[in-house]
């Protein structure tokens, strides 16, 4: 199978979505297969709300949105130009996937197809409807996907690396378990912001999207400001505001009041607004409906602490802090080549 096959298979996967990518859904005239599968996506969509009380209609068209917007030709090719993908040994390649917002696992099902191997997926419970579709979907449009795509719900077996994501519990397990297998093991990470006191309200308000996109379920999802000494929140909280409705949301809501109570009872200092908690703590995963802070005294000393902590840290959001960086705004919105945990998976699955 080709590789200008195998990357117009998902361009046409990418149009698909792009259907399902707004509030309002709207079937195109022009997508292969269509007939076919339209019909049958939005039920999935459905059974998705149902099976998952996270996975609002909001969030998982943001999901496919950023998935349709990716999966275009120039996108792939930009990012696969660096590799040498036309000669290689398939080999079967088994996927962990967890479940906490709507195809987190699909960047790691892309790579592994893309790259030319066959793949076996064991999902997440939580988010188990929308990605075997999506592979008949691909089978169809490019039949040579046939036998390269398996889905199990047991023991995985028969495979020649893999690729986990779970919590620290799990990935100790899955290091010990998968120790003779080439791997690549995720555990929990969190991400930052950096705050200097001088940016402007379209900075906070940006903020604020990688805050509450996914209620903050997401790796990628700020749980923890720097801030500097003395830092006034009045505007970081005015910038949140236009979230607000995201209380109205019985789960978020449950959590917020869960977490409320337990911080007063406890006697800690925190700040509130009704429906976001930010409290001083060191820690970098915070609850839900709650985000940590921790004040700096220097950029240069920051820097310093962050380095030395980067296996805790997936992205750092700031504006001129540091470099890779991600922009306010754009921490929920990752390009082909922005690797979880920076470990590069093509890379990986051409060393295998």
């Amino acid at each position: 199978m080709k590789l200008q096959e195998r990357i117009n298979a998902f361009v046409k996967l990418g149009d698909f979505l792009s259907q399902f990518s707004n509030e309002v859904i709207l079937k195109k005239d022009n997508i292969e297969h269509n007939d076919l599968f339209f019909d049958g996506f939005k039920h999935q969509l459905k059974l998705t709300e149902e099976n998952n009380g996270w996975f609002t209609p909001e969030h998982i068209s943001f999901s496919l949105k950023g998935w349709a917007e990716s999966l275009t030709e120039l996108n792939l090719n930009t990012w696969l130009k660096a590799y040498k993908l036309h000669a290689i040994a398939p080999k079967q390649v088994a996927i962990i996937m967890a479940g906490n917002i709507p195809l987190v696992g699909f960047h790691d099902f892309l790579s592994v197809l893309i790259s030319g191997h066959h793949v076996l997926v064991k999902q997440s419970s939580n988010d188990k409807h929308l990605l075997p579709y999506l592979a008949k979907y691909l089978e169809v449009v490019e039949p040579q996907f046939k036998g390269r795509i398996t889905f199990t719900a047991g023991k995985i077996e028969g495979f020649d690396a893999v690729i986990a994501t779970g919590s620290d519990n799990t990935a100790r397990y899955f290091e010990y378990y998968f120790k003779n297998k080439p791997s690549i093991i995720r555990n929990n990470r969190n991400s930052v912001a950096v705050l200097n006191g001088n940016e402007t309200k379209e900075d906070l308000k940006s903020l604020s999207e990688d805050i509450f996109r996914y209620y903050g379920l997401g790796c990628r999802n700020v749980s923890k400001l720097f801030v500097p000494k003395d830092y006034n929140f009045d505007s970081f909280f005015e910038a949140m505001y236009h979230w607000h409705p995201i209380i109205e949301k019985a789960k978020y809501a449950n959590n917020y009041d869960y977490n409320k109570a337990v911080y007063l009872m406890s006697e800690f200092d925190m700040l509130e607004n009704g429906f976001l908690m930010i409290k001083k703590d060191p820690g970098y995963a915070s609850p839900i409906a709650t985000v940590f802070y921790e004040y700096y005294d220097s950029k240069k000393q920051l820097k310093e602490k962050l380095n030395i902590e980067k296996d805790r840290i997936q992205c750092i959001v700031a504006n001129g802090f540091i470099e890779n960086e991600i922009a306010f705004g754009a921490a929920q919105k990752p390009e082909l080549w922005d690797y979880a945990d920076s470990i590069d998976s093509i890379e990986f699955l051409l060393s295998i």
